[in-house]
């Protein structure tokens, strides 16, 4: 099974061209040191969600560390005349809402095949912790790593919400907004390749992605973290209402 990098190809390169500029006049981003990504085959990044307009910043910031980004999108989206068309070329990949568990799994097999990274928000929604801190999980990235043995890389950006508010929907480049993202270790995986995917695994891991996700909020907004990961529609003690 191959796993050698492809290149961006030309629709990639139309956005290159169109976003990446627009992008640099009215952001300043900066990559904390140490963040990296590996040149060649699969991979997935993890980051947290806020603001509708996180896939770009995200985007961007993979384009600058030499991969090329690819998210995981809703199937019916690649049935739109003109939008599915670009989706396909530009490598994203469709699931089908209905069946969440196959598609992280055939997701999964795309990228080995492929050699490609994805970007995958965990949370599968914006956040709704009250103070912008990530909130629980869902499985899709910690079964997709396992399944594919494929290395996942928690990630956190801190300062989108100052071009785009959460739920806004129009951009805010004045005050120019400063946008920080740092990329970690990726998670070891080791211990579990070849065993079975149990429930009660995916559970715990995806509570381990979300913490160091947390983490690595809480390094760039130089905060303390709350020290557990929030719940929507429960209680929380410790924390704003």
């Amino acid at each position: 099974m191959s796993t050698k990098r492809k290149g961006p190809g030309p629709w990639w390169r139309l956005a290159q061209v169109v976003i990446l500029p627009l992008f640099s006049a009215f952001v300043t981003m900066r990559i904390k040191p140490g963040s990296s990504l590996p040149q060649d085959g699969p991979f997935i990044v993890a980051p947290n969600h806020y603001s509708e307009i996180d896939p770009i910043v995200m985007g961007v910031a993979v384009w600058r560390m030499g991969r090329t980004p690819r998210f995981l999108a809703k199937a019916s989206l690649f049935r739109i005349p003109v939008l599915g068309f670009y989706l396909r070329k530009t490598g994203q990949i469709p699931v089908e809402r209905e069946a969440r568990g196959n598609s992280a799994i055939d997701a999964a097999h795309r990228l080995m095949e492929s050699g490609q990274g994805v970007i995958v928000y965990p949370e599968g929604t914006l956040t709704r912790e009250p103070d912008l801190w990530p909130m629980r999980g869902k499985s899709g990235a910690i079964r997709m790593a396992l399944e594919g043995d494929i290395p996942l890389y928690p990630a956190a950006h801190w300062g989108t919400q100052m071009l785009m508010a959460r739920y806004g929907k129009k951009i805010s480049v004045k005050p120019r907004p400063q946008i920080d993202v740092v990329v970690g270790e990726p998670m070891d995986l080791s211990a579990y390749r070849g065993k079975e995917i149990s429930k009660e695994l995916v559970d715990r891991l995806t509570d381990e992605l979300m913490h160091a996700i947390q983490e690595l909020v809480a390094s760039l907004r130089g905060e303390t973290p709350p020290k557990s990961i929030f719940q929507p529609g429960t209680i929380n003690p410790g924390r704003s209402a």
